[in-house]
């Protein structure tokens, strides 16, 4: 199969001193460095000024030629420019005839925006059933799209939308008279091949956000599989993610006819504008103890604490709630409602912390979370083996559409040391040792 490549050139700036030496123990304070750290950051330019950022274009969008009330509400939504991926992707999915796309862009870099104008591009307004689908992984990201495919769609008459989720009931007579359909496999699958509430084969637009996770999943493949079986050959195919691996790559490619793919290369899929570092601790303890000072330390933005179990999870938030902090917590344990409400509320500035599990690694985008603490390494499911795309989607949660960032990791034995290392040779970009009781070497980082 034929398919042409498009590679998004950036420079890299590596930043020199990365020093391991031997493992010691440090005391927790990291107050002071981090509020200086932040303040740093959040008062320095954003990636907009570095011509080479994946969140940076030449071209307007106006040179893209989208419908004025499109464009009307793209400049309402707060964005100016677009970036590289939507530069790089909107002419391919707005050409006629149209074509098929595999695109892979960094966290926070506008590729929710990209696909939702392109899927409010394609729809006739003048006809009542979907024409678009878009599926998402978790319902959170279905939500979310759809939020802001209302943003954009504002100024449009005639579009209508619907959200093929957990908890939304159709009869099975009913024929849908939403253009848009944004829902999870489980639930869009049942809607179009079980219940017959629209007809696939008028679907002119299939959408797969986190492609690689959709087609890795067992459950979602064999749902996204039986859909993707039933669409016309003419219905264009649009698959994003941030990560791909070459075995997901090779599947969606052969799933897709044709198509143009857009693609990272290793050192541009972590972004330069997070910052990243690690903290020797000593024991659950100890990690709980650098929780506190960081929380302490955090005066500008938010954070997300990323744990491995539902019930590390759980203690933390607990213990930190103890101790009088206002901290919420999100994992698999709730329901779709529950995670929405914690999410909104945190979105809301109402908690400052935010203690999840992997539930909340990908996709989700809060603009003001400016530090990502990892309290433990992401691993592949049963093994002690680094899990590179969960720690990609897990720091992408700060530094987005270019804002600064900061990223530490909390390790605890030889192995997480291990797998820091490897992140850092995987994604090219180092990750310092934060010794806050050597000035010198707080001075370092700073310079």
């Amino acid at each position: 199969m034929k398919s042409n490549c498009i590679f998004i050139e950036s420079t890299f700036i590596y930043i020199s001193g990365c020093v391991y030496g031997s493992v010691t123990y440090l005391k927790f304070s990291l107050v002071d460095f981090i509020k200086e750290k932040l303040s740093e950051l959040m008062n320095s330019d954003t990636d907009e000024e570095n011509p080479n950022s994946p969140i940076i274009s030449i071209k307007k969008f106006e040179d893209i030629h989208i419908d004025p009330n499109l464009l009307k509400a793209v400049y309402a939504a707060g964005f100016n420019r677009p970036s590289k991926i939507q530069a790089n992707a909107l002419p391919l999915l707005l050409a006629d005839p149209p074509l098929n796309l595999v695109a892979q862009s960094q966290s926070g870099t506008g590729k929710t925006a990209a696909f939702v104008l392109a899927m409010l591009t394609r729809v006739d307004t003048d006809l009542d059933y979907p024409q678009v689908i878009c599926m998402c992984p978790t319902y959170e990201l279905a939500i979310q799209t759809g939020e802001i495919c209302a943003k954009f769609s504002q100024y449009m008459n005639k579009i209508n939308m619907i959200f093929a989720v957990r908890g939304e009931f159709v009869p099975r007579s009913t024929q849908l008279n939403q253009q848009i359909v944004i829902g999870t496999p489980g639930k869009v699958m049942d809607w179009g091949t079980k219940y017959k509430c629209f007809d696939l084969k008028k679907i002119r637009v299939f959408i797969l956000d986190e492609a690689d996770t959709m087609v890795s999943t067992q459950g979602h493949r064999g749902h996204c599989l039986r859909v993707h079986r039933e669409l016309d050959r003419s219905c264009q195919m649009i698959f994003f993610s941030a990560t791909y691996d070459e075995k997901v790559l090779d599947f969606v490619s052969r799933m897709v006819s044709n198509p143009k793919i857009i693609r990272l290369t290793r050192d541009e899929e972590c972004l330069d504008n997070i910052k990243q570092y690690y903290v020797m601790c000593r024991g659950e303890e100890s990690k709980y103890t650098a929780i506190q000072n960081i929380y302490g330390g955090i005066t500008i933005g938010q954070a997300i604490i990323f744990c491995n179990t539902r019930l590390s999870a759980s203690w933390l938030a607990k213990k930190l709630t103890t101790d009088g902090h206002s901290v919420a917590v999100l994992s698999g344990e709730f329901d779709v409602g529950q995670r929405l409400s914690i999410l909104d509320r945190f979105r809301a500035g109402l908690e400052k912390v935010l203690v999840a599990t992997n539930v909340l690694s990908r996709g989700i985008d809060v603009a003001q979370v400016t530090i990502v603490v990892n309290f433990h390494m992401p691993t592949v499911a049963g093994t002690e083996n680094p899990d590179y795309d969960t720690y990609l989607h897990r720091i992408g949660r700060t530094g987005r559409f270019g804002k600064h960032g900061i990223a530490i990791n909390l390790i605890n034995s030889d192995n997480d040391m291990h797998l820091s290392r490897s992140f850092e040779t995987h994604f090219k970009k180092p990750i310092l040792l934060l010794n806050t009781n050597d000035s010198d070497e707080v001075q370092n980082l700073e310079n």
